[in-house]
């Protein structure tokens, strides 16, 4: 005989998903696992996602004013723009790939406005302006759009520009000319050349009208005075000094230069240095020499004037000595030569004197006289001084490995070649006082490190670690996660469930029930073992347990806490 229990069956009732009654036969413990595992599984998914996805930052606009600073911010605010600014707070920050948009945007709102105003200062004209201050607002445009431009040069950082333009009234010699002062403040390691500084100058006086170049000064946030000022004021004569600075350097190069081309294929290219020292003379002279020379012959001379003077007259001879006989007769003509001895007056002689005869003649000749005027050249080299140092050579046939022949210094023959070489190409003059010095000594080679840095120590290593620090951790991270906390929990939960308590068997069974005889084994067959009682009672209950676990389950639950089912 059999016992049989009736477990009510609700056929209506909907039958529980399978994962969610393996997840209530879960114990505390394990809810707690999974549950914390899956949390620290999207939260690591969600940091993962956030630092892939991190905005790449681009300098939206740098060296800005407070004013536009702020404006600038706000306008950001206002547009939902994420920002941040720069380590110092010269720059302002935004994603990468939105700064052309974002700029074009406020670019539509006037932004960055500059602290420096233009001619948009003539399109806010008010009712009622009076003529002085029509003028005052185109001088102020005038000068912001003149600084404006001034600022484009790379060299200048910012720049102010102050114009004088006075008032013109009807008369023309009463007029004053405009004039015009610039103040710059150059980049860091920057500053102005001449032609820069020339081309502010002309920049400024071609924007005025009758502005003359000379009237613009430019200076520098020093102080200093970067313009050629006006003749007459002072310090005009130092004007050209940076110029003269310039050329020097340049002549200098220039020899150097050419030191270098020549010996170079001799030696090597980094086997020699070469430095020329130039004294230029820049003082100009000037000297006026005027020269007299004398008549050489007459016919060389140059007749300018020529007077002659002739004059004849007859006179009576006056009576002379003692009174008497031969007193009154006159002289006679001396007949005595110019040179010779005086013969004595005779009385005849001085009778035959009939008259007087006069005769001047002046001559006056050009005179040789030459004007010479000499002025001495600006930027007349007046000595060199050339050092040249070079390096010892390796012997011919050496191949220049380790364990080849040191470099050898140089013959005196060689040295000799190249210090011709050295006098010719800077075109040495012994008269004018130049001097060569030709160095042969070995150069020091700085030593260089040649230690293999370990792989992982590596820069592009360490940069590459760097940047994959965060998906890798991130990736690290999950995999624990996952491993430690959420694949148990999924285990425990893929475990067949464990029957609920409280409920029976269906069935009891004391006796062995009824069962149909199997066929006899036919002759010539092996016997086969006949199945003992208690084997077919334990495969029943594993029958039962594999159709209804649940009231196994129960069973079992009652046996444990003691109670007896029914």
């Amino acid at each position: 005989m059999s016992a049989v229990a009736e477990i009510p069956v609700n056929p209506l009732a909907p039958a529980a998903p399978a994962w969610s009654r393996r997840l209530a036969a879960l114990d505390r413990g394990q809810r707690l696992r999974l549950g914390l595992g899956v949390a620290l599984l999207v939260a690591v998914a969600i940091i993962g996602l956030v630092m892939g996805r991190q905005a790449d930052w681009r300098v939206l606009y740098s060296n800005l004013a407070d004013k536009d600073g702020g404006a600038i911010v706000a306008q950001l605010t206002t547009m939902n723009v994420p920002y941040k600014y720069a380590e110092g707070g010269g720059a302002i920050l935004v994603p990468a790939d939105r700064v052309h948009d974002v700029r074009l945007r406020l670019a539509s709102q006037g932004l960055p406005k500059g602290s420096v105003t233009g001619f948009e200062l003539m399109e806010g004209n008010r009712f009622g302006m009076t003529q002085f201050q029509e003028r005052l607002n185109f001088q102020r445009g005038l000068e912001g759009e003149l600084t404006r431009s001034i600022q484009s040069i790379a060299s200048v950082d910012s720049a102010r520009v102050h114009l004088a333009l006075p008032n013109q009234n009807g008369f023309f010699r009463e007029q004053q000319k405009p004039s015009a002062s610039v103040l710059v403040t150059l980049r860091a390691g920057r500053f102005l050349d001449r032609a820069q500084i020339a081309g502010i100058v002309h920049l400024v006086a071609s924007s005025v009208p009758e502005m003359n170049p000379s009237a613009v000064s430019v200076l520098d946030d020093s102080g200093k005075l970067l313009s050629n000022p006006p003749d007459g004021t002072p310090g005009s004569g130092s004007g050209g000094d940076a110029q003269q600075l310039q050329y020097v350097q340049q002549l200098e190069a220039l020899y150097s230069r050419r030191i270098l081309d020549m010996l170079e294929p001799v030696v090597g290219r980094s086997n020699v240095k070469a430095q020329v020292t130039a004294d230029v003379d820049f003082s100009q002279t000037e000297s006026t020499s005027e020269q007299h020379r004398p008549n050489q012959t007459p016919d060389s001379g140059a007749v300018r004037s020529q007077q002659v003077v002739e004059s004849t007259g007859a006179t009576s001879a006056q009576p002379t000595g003692v009174p008497g006989a031969t007193t009154n007769q006159p002289p006679a003509q001396p007949a005595a030569p110019i040179n010779g001895q005086a013969a004595p007056l005779t009385p005849g002689a001085a009778a035959t004197t009939g008259g007087e005869r006069r005769r001047e003649a002046i001559t006056n000749y050009e005179v040789d006289k030459t004007v010479k005027t000499v002025r001495g050249g600006s930027g007349t080299v007046r000595r060199l001084s050339a050092a040249v140092v070079v390096n010892y050579q390796v012997p011919a046939g050496a191949s220049g490995k380790p364990g080849a022949p040191e470099m050898q210094p140089l013959s005196a023959q060689q040295l000799e070649q190249m210090t011709a070489l050295v006098r010719e190409s800077i075109g040495f003059n012994k008269d004018r006082g130049d001097s060569v010095n030709l160095m042969n000594t070995p150069f020091q080679v700085a030593a260089t490190d040649t230690t293999v840095l370990p792989f992982w120590k590596q820069p592009e290593v360490l940069d590459l670690a760097r940047s994959m620090a965060w998906p890798v951790g991130t990736l690290l991270l999950a995999a624990l996660v996952l491993l430690g906390f959420v694949r148990p929990a999924l285990k425990a939960v893929n475990r067949p469930p464990t029957p609920a308590a409280g409920s029976q068997l269906d069935a009891l069974v004391e006796d062995m029930p009824p069962r149909a005889a199997l066929p006899g084994p036919a002759d010539g067959e092996p016997q086969l073992l006949t199945a003992t009682p208690e084997q077919l009672r334990l495969e029943d209950a594993r029958q039962l347990a594999r159709s209804n676990p649940t009231a196994v389950a129960n069973i079992v639950k009652a046996w444990v806490s003691g109670d007896v089912p029914a």
